[in-house]
């Protein structure tokens, strides 16, 4: 499996689980700043590599009237003092190939979202930025069909991509995630990511908005490291979840992310001596 590294960090067979993590979309300057203070001290005396996730912009909103984000160069602007304030990775999605550059100045890993990973102009923009690309899984493709994405990406002469599972459509308002397709993913050779939260995500389920069901992001994640094909685990967090503006019955609350994380670090370390006997 392709080694990724990243900042100061590593991602892939033999090194500590990676965790990325945090709110859906930026909100403002405070809620994101305390939520990244607190995700590293809460990670940092673990065995643990936590990467911040965050979205300066969501351009897949199930309604009109949802909130997709603050200004453009504000939202950068607070990537970027996240990165220098605390000196963690950042990823953070991109949705145009006009973005990828601009971007990639500000972050550490590009993420092409799920209905995008099709896109060949956006994963070659993505691929060429030189940065770490993290394609996410469309919710209508088999995943074997992931090595297809890959190869854009890594036509541009940039090898360091992350495959990451989010579900997939399974009639209406639902996902399902097949625990089969992370271990087909894993023999493209690639590390591969599981988003626990937007996997139990019911797309479309509130009619204005996507619904949830957060009581599943624990058993998901478990079942998914259990896989020992997954070297990653992409949570969003929330300090107030029932009150977020994006994503509000899916993230899970930053509260809970402690004890979570105290059981995925012990599947993990599990899994991967039972993948190295």
């Amino acid at each position: 499996m392709k080694e990724i590294r990243v900042k100061n960090i590593s991602i892939g067979k033999g090194h500590p689980l990676t965790i990325i993590s945090g709110p859906c979309v930026i909100e403002n300057e405070n809620m994101t700043l305390q939520t990244a203070e607190r995700l590293r001290t809460m990670t940092q005396n673990l065995p643990v590599q936590l990467v911040f996730k965050s979205s300066y912009k969501k351009a897949n909103r199930t309604s009109l009237a949802g909130f997709s984000g603050i200004e453009f160069t504000e939202a950068l602007r607070i990537l970027q003092r996240v990165r220098e304030q605390f000196d963690i990775p950042i990823l953070t999605d991109i949705h145009t190939e006009l973005e990828a550059p601009v971007v990639a100045e500000v972050v550490d890993i590009l993420q092409i979202p799920a209905f995008l990973c099709r896109q060949t102009d956006l994963l070659i923009a993505a691929g060429r930025t030189g940065e770490v690309v993290n394609i996410k899984k469309g919710q209508f493709l088999f995943p074997g069909d992931m090595a297809k994405a890959a190869e854009k990406v890594a036509g541009t002469g940039n090898d360091q991509i992350l495959l990451t599972e989010r579900g997939t459509t399974f009639g209406y308002h639902n996902l399902v995630v097949d625990m089969r397709g992370l271990v087909i993913m894993s023999r493209i050779g690639y590390p591969v990511v599981f988003d626990a939260t937007h996997s139990v995500q019911l797309p479309g389920g509130d009619g204005d908005a996507s619904s949830g069901q957060p009581e599943f992001i624990l058993p998901l994640a478990r079942a998914a490291l259990a896989t020992g094909a997954v070297n990653a685990v992409f949570m969003e967090v929330h300090p107030d979840p029932p009150n977020a503006l994006s994503d509000a019955k899916s993230q899970l609350a930053l509260a809970d992310f402690p004890a979570v994380l105290e059981q995925l670090i012990e599947i993990y370390t599990v899994s991967q001596k039972l993948e190295g006997k």
